[in-house]
């Protein structure tokens, strides 16, 4: 089936990420008539409108039947830093094919943080930075130290290759900052997956750009898959039992108070989730 154009024209295209980094969508098999195509186990175009499509696709998401989804796959190229790519390879659904430094000289190309991006570490995420930026001035200093251990790292690179020494041991003091390449397929099932996790502001900056410049592309490709995903995916909320217990009082007109969490069991950081859901709900609110 011939793609539609404005899909056809996203095939080869580079989209921009980080310094050095891209996305290029290399392929993609099917599109949302795919899906009902699937779903309906049946053969031939034209038997139910889109409007139809999109309440069966819509159903399909809502209710976790997962394997017509599966049944769209996307081909990229993507250039990345090697840090980003070892978050990335632990999505162990797709099929992955990278340059290899055993096979390849490395390229002198490394990843060097914006200044605003030069952040301390947040205090209450161990795993993340915090929201501020780093003095400008200090930032400064940091980013061409960065620039010059990696032309340090470099040059020695080159220096044991000089020697001879094999491809595969030289690289083995480069940094994580450098960039690598690979192939990366994926059908529209995981790749939601990938999406839900790599898209959330709780993810790594860098990997999340590379999230978002993805989900551009899916949006342009599978519309209606993405409509029912952003709508029962990636801007939903679920709630335990616990929490249903209490919004079920809260609907009665109970207030919200520490003792009543407790009661249910919600402690700590559970407790504190669940209180900025029922914010994000507030929100819509205010927002009408």
């Amino acid at each position: 089936m011939p793609l539609r154009p404005e899909v056809e024209a996203l095939i080869g295209k580079e989209f921009r990420c980080l310094d050095k980094g891209f996305v290029r969508l290399v392929d993609v098999m099917g599109d949302d008539a795919a899906i009902v195509q699937a779903a309906r186990v049946s053969y031939g175009e034209g038997t139910r409108s889109v409007r139809d499509d999109r309440k069966l696709i819509r159903y399909l998401m809502r209710h976790r039947h997962t394997s017509p989804f599966e049944m769209v796959e996307f081909k990229f190229h993507i250039k990345l830093p090697i840090f980003v790519a070892r978050q990335w390879i632990r999505h162990r659904t797709a099929s992955v094919n990278e340059y290899s430094g055993r096979y390849s000289i490395m390229r002198e190309e490394f990843y060097v943080p914006d200044p605003d991006q030069l952040r301390p570490q947040s205090p209450h995420n161990k795993q993340g930075r915090a929201e501020e930026s780093l003095p400008e001035e200090l930032a400064q200093t940091l980013v061409e130290r960065l620039r010059q251990t990696q032309a340090t790292l470099y040059a020695e690179y080159q220096a044991l290759l000089q020697h001879n020494l094999a491809r595969e041991l030289a690289r083995i003091n480069l940094p994580l900052s450098s960039y690598t390449e690979w192939y990366w397929k994926i059908d529209l099932h995981n790749l939601f997956h990938f999406l839900r996790l790599r898209m959330d502001e709780h993810a790594q900056y860098e990997i999340r750009l590379y999230a978002c410049t993805i989900a551009d592309i899916v949006k342009t490709v599978v519309p209606l898959a993405w409509e029912a995903f952003e709508d029962y995916v990636l801007q939903a909320l679920t709630f335990s039992r616990q929490e249903q217990y209490i919004l079920a009082r809260l609907l009665q007109g109970s207030t919200l108070s520490e003792q009543a969490l407790l009661e249910v069991g919600l402690l700590g950081r559970e407790a504190q989730e669940f209180q900025e859901k029922l914010a994000r709900i507030g929100q819509h609110l205010i927002d009408e």
